[in-house]
């Protein structure tokens, strides 16, 4: 097994790999808490039972499509770095295409699994490569710091600290409610972690608000610590397989389209841009490329559609690989402990269940700012860059959508750069891109 994992050529250890591949799920390990309450939407009141998927299965879906993707980007691409069903995408998956566009969580299954099965081919076909390049690097950064605005939104209402106001939208909540009091020290805690370095700081966050919410009856106490009767899957195991075979007409429309292309645009940056940035810190980069890149994106996609057909959101690459990079963790052997960890923490199932939607929210808000980190690659004294790196970033959490904003900056890069002169630089597919956003609105007026 050493040899496999060329432990002795990347100067690492058993004891090494354990320790980054445990720091990593630490670091990461609030997303089967998020999750669940991200897919089923715990944070929207009075929604019909037929909008929410099923706690118990998404918890599972979660769990298992991680274990999955960490087994697979551990042995097949060797990489020290963990998959998940991502942030953002999730919130994307519950409140634009359910909440907003009215589309069944089911349909919505159906989208993330054709995103992945076209992820595949355009992994193994190689056009991975020409897409990822015809998108400039201004509008990717913009994208993945629009999420994280909208992420830590999200956060902020999930906690009532942001409330609608009729005079002005939004506005700050009463402070002095329970969930918002409890939410504040979450992220007090939760920031003083991070900012000491502490690994796994999200997760650890997460844990001591939790037990604080139970002290002081904000937070249920759970039935039991360990459960080995788990929960079922069957509320959505296989949905995502249903629209095709008994309404496949209902999924050849405009709007289906544009859910499954930002699926799978974001994912694609979302994968490579983590892959990038953990293979460098690793030190794994060789000529400035990356070795089995065809191997690890195949394991991200397959990982994605196992996680359709389980009943979850796009599973995506993990930048909080990182803290089990920095803990020591050098080869695939990391990523495979954690998808190790990823199946035993199944059986944990009653302590995850009672965590409510002000726990979690310090973790959506900081996982906010660690994403508009990417602010600071863009040229902003370039106007016809600025412009639509900024309007794709603020309409995310302004239209609440995700797609909206992504959509606004592609229709507005083509238009500024041409009036700037410099229609030269903008790749045929961003006019292509451009058209299938127009249309993306003409389609929702």
């Amino acid at each position: 097994m050493k040899k496999y994992f060329q432990f002795e050529e990347l100067g690492t250890n058993y004891r090494r790999e354990f320790i980054g591949g445990l720091t990593t799920f630490l670091a990461m390990a609030y997303i089967l808490v998020v999750n669940p309450l991200t897919l089923t939407l715990q944070s929207v009141p009075d929604l019909p039972d037929s909008m929410r998927m099923d706690y118990g299965a998404v918890f599972m879906a979660t769990a298992l499509a991680a274990a999955i993707g960490c087994l697979i980007m551990g042995i097949l691409a060797k990489y020290p770095i963990a998959l998940a069903p991502g942030m953002g995408l999730n919130a994307f998956f519950a409140y634009t295409v359910i909440l907003t566009y009215g589309i069944p969580w089911q349909t919505a299954l159906t989208g993330v699994l054709f995103s992945g099965l076209i992820f595949i081919l355009l992994t193994l076909t190689g056009l991975r490569e020409l897409i990822i390049n015809s998108i400039p690097a201004e509008l990717k950064y913009a994208v993945g710091a629009g999420i994280g605005l909208f992420i830590t939104f999200i956060g902020l209402q999930n906690a009532n600290i942001i409330v609608d106001n009729p005079a002005t939208l939004v506005g700050l909540g009463d402070l002095s409610n329970s969930s918002a009091l409890l939410a504040i020290f979450g992220l007090i805690v939760t920031v003083i972690f991070m900012a000491r370095g502490i690994q796994g700081g999200i997760f650890f966050g997460i844990l001591i608000a939790a037990v604080v919410g139970m002290i002081f009856g904000v937070v249920n106490w759970p039935s039991a610590i360990i459960d080995l009767n788990v929960p079922s899957m069957a509320p959505t195991f296989g949905v995502a397989l249903e629209p095709i075979f008994n309404d496949f007409g209902s999924l050849i429309n405009i709007q289906f389209l544009v859910v499954v292309l930002t699926f799978l645009f974001v994912d694609f940056f979302d994968t490579a841009g983590t892959l990038v940035a953990v293979a460098n810190q690793a030190g794994l980069m060789k000529d400035n490329k990356l070795p089995r890149a065809g191997k690890a994106l195949l394991a991200d996609s397959i990982a994605t559609v196992s996680g359709a057909i389980f009943g979850t959101s796009t599973t995506t690459s993990y930048i909080e690989s990182s803290a089990g990079v920095a803990a020591g963790a050098r080869s695939g052997f990391a990523a495979v402990v954690t998808g190790m960890l990823f199946l035993i923490s199944i059986f944990f199932y009653p302590v995850l269940e009672v965590i409510t939607s002000a726990v979690t929210a310090p973790a959506l808000i900081i996982v906010g700012v660690l994403m508009v980190s990417a602010l600071g690659k863009i040229d902003w004294t370039k106007f016809e860059v600025a412009v639509p790196a900024f309007l794709t970033m603020i309409a995310m959490p302004l239209g609440y959508s995700i797609a909206t904003g992504i959509a606004i900056g592609f229709i507005f890069y083509p238009i500024t750069m041409l009036v700037a002169g410099k229609g030269k630089q903008i790749h045929p597919i961003m006019y292509g891109l451009f058209v299938i956003f127009v249309l993306y609105f003409i389609f929702l007026a």
